[in-house]
């Protein structure tokens, strides 16, 4: 571990930087744990920004950095204004996920930075990072003057040399232009919910990787510390979520049939996870398979959906899980009509439904297209 931070911080050479002049708003993170601090550094604070795949993960890494006296996840790179997550996470819009960095620079270099990033992600994958695929999910680093820009090519360069990849790297370095914060659920996302974060991070591959090539994925949790946390977590979606929602969500229940929510609705719009808001079903796909149940040909997006064996009960079935909110949602099964002749089976109260007149200002307006073309 010491030989490799030895050697890491070799890459640049020790220079400060200037105060970069950028477009961020304040979020709900800084008026929250570690706010405090960025707000009352602001005179001496410079900012660096990085895109490294889930910006959960990312912030995290960074948070723990000396130096660092706050972190924002938000969404940079792209050409659409104000980008919600829904749209970022389509991959059309151009953006990464990325977070900006404040740091004071007499605790720690900006190179020091360059170091912690290349030693927390897979800068040969031109595809994504770990189990998040698509542009979206590129990793880069964006500068934001003359000397952000050389420390990070020299950075680039003597990596490549140390022969640590046998492949190219392919992280870009760009000029940095604008960064919008992303939603307020996912700053400081590995505090909020650390139990699911740290289900999210340990089942993305990214430390098996990073243990691979580095020897170690210094991820800073044990075993009490994860009880804990996942202890916690639970009492807050305790408070959120009814007991049924908690049920279902949670401890894989299943609501009755014929009584919920949503069986029968038949407006149009769509419906998302009860817990992150990502977007899972639409209306357009909704069928009444006469079970009682929501029931979908297809998810509204494929990558929001995960996939595993369920064996409970002496059956075997498919469950069906959200990717970010990790719900459970139901079942899938191969009964369904054409044109996919699945049914994804699916609990009302793991849903919340947005009403297609509602769905612009509740931030889902990217999916109103396929309403306007039936």
């Amino acid at each position: 571990m010491k030989k490799r931070l030895i050697y890491l911080l070799l890459f640049g050479i020790m220079l400060g930087c200037n105060q970069p002049e950028v477009n961020v708003h304040k979020t709900e993170a800084e008026s929250q744990e570690g706010g405090k601090n960025m707000q009352k550094s602001t005179e001496i604070a410079e900012i660096a920004t990085f895109a490294g795949g889930c910006f959960w993960c990312v912030e995290a890494d960074f948070e723990k950095i000396p130096g660092v006296v706050g972190v924002v996840s938000g969404y940079t790179g792209g050409k659409t204004d104000n980008p919600s997550y829904e749209e970022v996470s389509s991959g059309r819009t151009g953006h990464v996920e990325a977070v900006q960095v404040r740091y004071d620079p007499a605790q720690v270099t900006f190179e020091k930075l360059l170091a912690v990033f290349w030693s927390h992600i897979d800068p040969t994958d031109a595809g994504g990072q770990f189990v998040d695929r698509g542009s979206q999910y590129a990793s880069a680093i964006f500068y934001h003057d003359d000397k952000q820009r050389l420390s990070a090519l020299k950075s680039k360069e003597e990596l490549q040399k140390a022969g640590r990849f046998r492949d190219p790297l392919v992280t870009e370095i760009r000029k940095f232009e604008r960064f919008y914060e992303a939603e307020g659920y996912h700053q400081n996302y590995c505090k909020t919910s650390p139990s699911r974060y740290q289900n999210y991070r340990l089942g993305s591959g990214r430390d098996q990787f990073l243990k691979k090539v580095w020897g170690s994925a210094d991820v800073g949790i044990n075993p009490a510390a994860a009880s804990a946390a996942q202890k916690a977590d639970r009492e807050l979606l305790k408070k959120k979520l009814t007991p049924l929602q908690y049920d279902v969500t949670q401890n894989c229940g299943t609501e009755p049939s014929f009584r919920n929510e949503y069986w029968n609705n038949k407006q149009a719009g769509i419906y998302v996870d009860i817990i992150s808001g990502e977007p899972l079903f639409s209306s357009l796909d909704k069928f009444d398979s006469g079970t009682g149940w929501p029931s979908f040909t297809r998810p509204l997006e494929d990558g929001n959906i995960t996939e595993k064996n369920d064996g409970r009960f002496s059956m075997q079935r498919t469950e069906v899980r959200s990717k970010k909110g990790d719900s459970h949602l139901g079942h899938l099964f191969s009964d369904g009509p054409k044109p996919t002749g699945l049914r994804y089976c699916i609990n009302s109260a793991a849903l919340r439904f947005i009403p297609k007149e509602d769905m612009e200002k509740a931030g889902y307006g990217r999916h109103l297209e396929m309403f306007e073309k039936k």
